[in-house]
């Protein structure tokens, strides 16, 4: 904290307590409560949850309401408070195939085994202003609105028996923890996706806009995008099995992306990846292209110069709490610095226009 001048402390202080006020609003008007803010604004809810990386719906919405709206200081606050939390046990990976899906869709196959749900979504709206909802009446429930709770097998395995798609490669080994740990390079695939996952979505989304630009050999299908719960078991050493604490939303995204093969690898499809917290499902889709992207040392693939082939530059710069909070630490008083720089140029200044008298009287 800054209090270079007197006084500092209590105008901190005022600044502290106008915020609250602005906060806070026109008193005329009702309060915004946690509760609608998480039912109301799920999606905003849901993006601070996957950067905040905690999952807790009440503690995203209460974070919402503390930051004004703004969803970076939010998650600034889920980062801060997830740091106070004692760890006491790990979860086992959640089988996504067993999601109990809200929308499943796939634009590789229209007949996709399992069914297509297309479930709540903006993509057939008209994007026009619905002046109802200014009226606050209610909105009328969806007929037969209920997630498929039949596990729900995923698209990538059917063009896995015909051998067309890479086969991933499984490893008992436990992936480095980003949240515990600071980022190192290189980064294996799992680092790189915790750090995309957590990513700024805006960064995250123009990576992969770049990549379909052609800024990186990307050219990718959605075999599939899926959005509903899977239950989240942990492992009880005095009982010997796992057993379900809870479940969690999850959005998760497969592409399908042309390869022409290389030296040790053969003509195949390969696969993009992503997987966020909550009905999140731009996010999702932009991480399985920049993991694509990212991914071409391991396929023997070019590099073509690409930003989203650039694993340091991706990596490093897609948090957006660190670059918050290294852009506006600027704003702070830096007047010892300043007057040093200021001192600087008014020097060279005098040594510039003493230089340029003695010319001149040289010359005369």
């Amino acid at each position: 904290m800054y209090v270079a001048v007197k006084g500092g402390e209590r105008a901190i202080d005022n600044a502290h307590a106008w915020l609250a006020e602005e906060r806070r609003g026109d008193t005329d008007v009702a309060e915004l409560s946690v509760a609608q803010i998480r039912e109301q604004l799920k999606l905003a809810v849901n993006r601070v949850m996957a950067e905040g990386s905690l999952y807790d719906p009440d503690l995203a919405a209460l974070a919402i309401k503390q930051a004004r709206g703004d969803l970076i200081e939010a998650i600034f606050l889920i980062r801060a408070y997830r740091t106070t939390l004692p760890r006491f046990g790990h979860s086992v990976p959640v089988e996504t195939g067993d999601m109990a899906c809200d929308r499943r869709i796939s634009a590789t196959f229209k007949d996709a085994p399992g069914g297509q749900v297309l479930g709540p979504t903006f993509d057939y709206t008209h994007r026009l202003l619905d002046f109802k909802l200014a009226a606050e009446g209610d909105i009328p429930d969806a007929p037969g609105a209920a997630p498929r709770d039949a596990p729900t097998p995923h698209i990538t395995g059917f063009l896995n028996k015909e051998g067309l798609i890479q086969t991933e490669k499984e490893s008992d080994d436990t992936p480095a923890d980003l949240t515990r740990e600071p980022l190192a390079l290189p980064a294996d695939r799992p680092l790189r996706l915790q750090a995309l996952t957590r990513g700024d979505e805006g960064f995250v989304l123009s990576m992969a806009y770049s990549t379909q630009r052609g800024y990186a050999r990307n050219h990718a299908f959605v075999g599939e995008l899926r959005i509903g719960r899977v239950p989240v078991e942990m492992e009880i050493p005095e009982l010997g099995f796992a057993i379900e604490i809870g479940e969690i939303e999850l959005t998760e995204c497969e592409t399908v992306n042309q390869f022409q093969g290389s030296k040790t690898e053969p003509p195949q499809f390969t696969r993009g990846y992503g997987l966020v917290f909550g009905q999140s499902e731009r996010k999702a889709i932009s991480m399985a292209l920049v993991d694509r992207a990212l991914r071409w040392k391991e396929l023997g693939e070019d590099d073509m110069g690409a930003p989203a082939q650039d694993e340091e530059f991706v990596l490093y710069h897609c948090d957006n709490i660190q670059a918050t909070g290294f852009l506006e630490h600027i704003k702070l008083p830096h007047y010892v610095d300043f007057q040093s720089e200021l001192e600087l140029i008014r020097k060279l200044r005098r040594e510039a226009a003493d230089a340029s008298a003695t010319s001149k009287e040289a010359a005369e």
